[in-house]
């Protein structure tokens, strides 16, 4: 059997950028092992994910229905700038129409 160079980044993990589904420039809540945070998505490196705009979310309230809301329970801004959050922690993501910049 014969590899070819792309057959091999597969086999490796080492797929093209455009497979990636991380959208810059999109927000997003992102759970990790330890806490929620949500930011606009402007960089992703092999290890991390690089946010701006971000908030951690210490209480979501109900879930579901807060990822519909964007009502959550209580927000704690991080400082303007970016946010590195580790790749390795993260358990999901998901996409949301609005960053979460006000205290609550």
């Amino acid at each position: 059997m014969e590899l070819t160079l792309n057959d091999l980044k597969e086999l490796l993990g080492n797929s093209s950028p455009s497979t990636s589904p991380w959208k810059i420039g999109a927000i997003y809540l992102i759970r990790t092992v330890t806490m929620i945070d949500t930011g606009r998505l402007v960089a992703v490196t092999e290890h991390e994910l690089v946010l701006e705009d971000a908030a951690w979310i210490a209480d979501t309230g109900r879930f579901s229905e807060t990822l519909k809301s964007l009502d959550f329970t209580e927000i704690e801004p991080f400082p303007d700038g970016r946010v590195i959050v580790g790749r390795g922690a993260v358990i999901d993501a998901v996409e949301i129409s609005a960053t979460q910049r006000t205290k609550k």
